[in-house]
Formats: C-alpha cells, sequence, structure tokens
C-alpha cells in the first residue's frame, strides 16, 4: 500500500502526518484485522427529543464558553469515536429545512473543509445526477491541505439521506461504509428543530469505526506532529491558570466536528446573496470563523486557504 493512503484516512479526519514515520503502519493495514463494531449514533427520532435536549442544554448555551450558544460533546469506545454539537443558529426553520435538506447544498458545505478536495453527486448511466430529492450518493475525496492531483486523494462513497423532513424536524444522515486503513462507518447526522420564527436549534454529529492499523497510525501521529493539537473541552487548569484542553483522538474528532459546523454555518449565512457571490463570501466567513479558535483550528494562512479551495471549487464543478 502507498505511504500516501496512510496520510489520507488522518487527513480526512483533520489531520496531515509524517509519510516517513507511517511507512510501518501502512505495512500493517495490509494484513489488518478489522475488530471494530459498528458506530451507533443514537440519533433524535422526533422533534419532541430534540427539544427536550435543547431545554436539558439551555443553561450551558447561555453560558457557552464560545461566546455563542454552541456545546461541543465527544465520546470515544475501543473501536468508535464521536464528536457533537448543539447550537443555536440565527436562521428561521423553515430556511434550514429546505436548503439542508438537499443534498446538493452539501457539497457545498462539505468542499469548505480544508481536507475535502472534492465533492459530486453521482451520476448515473445516463448522465443524469442521481438524486430523488430524499437520497443520493456523494462522491467524496479527501486529502491534504494544500493542493493535490485526486488522484492522490482517497475517496470515500457516502449515501446521503433525508431521513425525515418534517415541518417540525428535518433529519439528514450521511454514512460511509468503507475508509482506508481499517476505518469505516463513517456518519455525518444533522438535525434541526424551530425555535421561534427567527432560530434554530441544531444537532450536528462526526463519528466514525477504527481498527487495529487505525489504531496503529494514530498511536504514530499523536505521538509525533499531532502531539501538540488539541480540541476544546476544558479538562482542567494549566499552572498559570490557562486552561487545559482534552487532546488526542478525542481533540481530534472535536476539531473536524467544529469544522463541519462552522461549514454549515458559512453556508447559512451566505443564501441571501446572490448566487455568484455567494462562494467567495462563503469561503472568507469559515476561515475567518475558524481563526476565532486558533489554538485548536489554526493550520494555513488565508491566502493559500482561499487560493486552494478557488480551484478546488472550479474542480468540483467539472465531471471527472
Amino acid at each position: 500500500m502507498r505511504k500516501i493512503l496512510a496520510v489520507t484516512v488522518w487527513s480526512m479526519l483533520g489531520t496531515v502526518m509524517l509519510i516517513n514515520t507511517l511507512s510501518s503502519a501502512a505495512s500493517a493495514a495490509a494484513v489488518d484485522d478489522v475488530v471494530s463494531a459498528s458506530v451507533s449514533i443514537p440519533a433524535s427520532t422526533s422533534a419532541a427529543q430534540l427539544r427536550q435536549r435543547y431545554e436539558a442544554l439551555r443553561t450551558k448555551l447561555a453560558n457557552s464558553p464560545f461566546k455563542r450558544p454552541l456545546v461541543i460533546e465527544s465520546r470515544q469506545g475501543s473501536s468508535d469515536i464521536k464528536g457533537e454539537i448543539y447550537a443555536v443558529t440565527n436562521h428561521p426553520f423553515a430556511i434550514v429545512n429546505a436548503s439542508l435538506g438537499s443534498a446538493q447544498s452539501w457539497c457545498e458545505i462539505l468542499i469548505l473543509h480544508l481536507n475535502t478536495k472534492y465533492c459530486r453527486i453521482q451520476d448515473d448511466h445516463a448522465g443524469s445526477t442521481v438524486s430523488d430529492g430524499d437520497s443520493a450518493v456523494l462522491l467524496l475525496n479527501v486529502g491534504k491541505k494544500f493542493d493535490q492531483p485526486l488522484a492522490d486523494s482517497f475517496r470515500l462513497i457516502f449515501d446521503w439521506r433525508a431521513v425525515q423532513r418534517k415541518a417540525d424536524f428535518l433529519q439528514v444522515v450521511m454514512s460511509a461504509e468503507s475508509g482506508p486503513l481499517g476505518t469505516h462507518n463513517y456518519r455525518i447526522v444533522l438535525e434541526a428543530v424551530p425555535i421561534n420564527a427567527d432560530t434554530t436549534f441544531v444537532h450536528l454529529s462526526y463519528a466514525y469505526g477504527f481498527g487495529i492499523s487505525s489504531k496503529l497510525v494514530m498511536k504514530t501521529y499523536l505521538a509525533t506532529i499531532g502531539q501538540n493539537k488539541v480540541g476544546f473541552t476544558i479538562t482542567g487548569k494549566e499552572p498559570d491558570g490557562q486552561p487545559t484542553y482534552i487532546d488526542g483522538m478525542l481533540g481530534l474528532v472535536e476539531r473536524n466536528t467544529m469544522r463541519y459546523h462552522l461549514a454549515v454555518e458559512a453556508y447559512l449565512d451566505t443564501l441571501a446573496l446572490p448566487r455568484a457571490a455567494q462562494f467567495e463570501k462563503r469561503i472568507a466567513e469559515w476561515f475567518a470563523a475558524t481563526e476565532r479558535y486558533p489554538r485548536q483550528l489554526h493550520e494555513i494562512e488565508q491566502r493559500d486557504y482561499l487560493d486552494m479551495k478557488r480551484f478546488e471549487y472550479r474542480r468540483q464543478h467539472q465531471p471527472l
């Protein structure tokens, strides 16, 4: 297996690894015995249940350290990991429901992430897009945090489904069965309910399962280039009084869950603009939003990010 494959799987998870330190892990992946069980994300099944969650989190949302109504959580099992964000967005539910309940919108959202290189709804043999309004297949290429040929990236095939799309509740699920190096069962779930006429309560979760070689690669990464990277959950205080943040794999999944949430926010914030102006505003807003949390999310400079995304966006609108 090529060394680049070892790098790419964790690029999907928001990291860039030292290739030389991963060669042994990449070799191990060829004989990986996947021991992970399926990732299970209990999703709210009704508007009432998600509203109950909102009521339970109201105090935390009002006193959020993010200086906005947002709560982030994460958990790791023996063979899976999940990050979750609960937030209040200043957009009417009707707009959230109409826009995020469309598969086309999600490629516009996912391309904002540093590691997304390409996203497109799969075409059928006749050349038309495969989407019936409630389901679609998304072809997603992920890679490094700089321009690279798609041949050097990794493709994940996501099943996109609008599981519930009602007047008072939206639930969208994206799932991919497999990834490289023993990773599998990728799931992104978005749920939303109206709070009032102008605001919406949103729940976003991001999860995946992993096997033996995945653990080996991550252990190497966390001991080298990723050893100083942290998430958002505060676990204590440093001797100088500054907060101590969660690190390791939970820190990693929190960073990426936040990146996806900020992409959703940037998408919603730009919908009122003329279509020709939306993308430029969107990438500028996403980068600015990530820079509010430089300790966790700063990776490249603004000009490099904007140039990279302009190129990738043009490529995204060209069939492969």
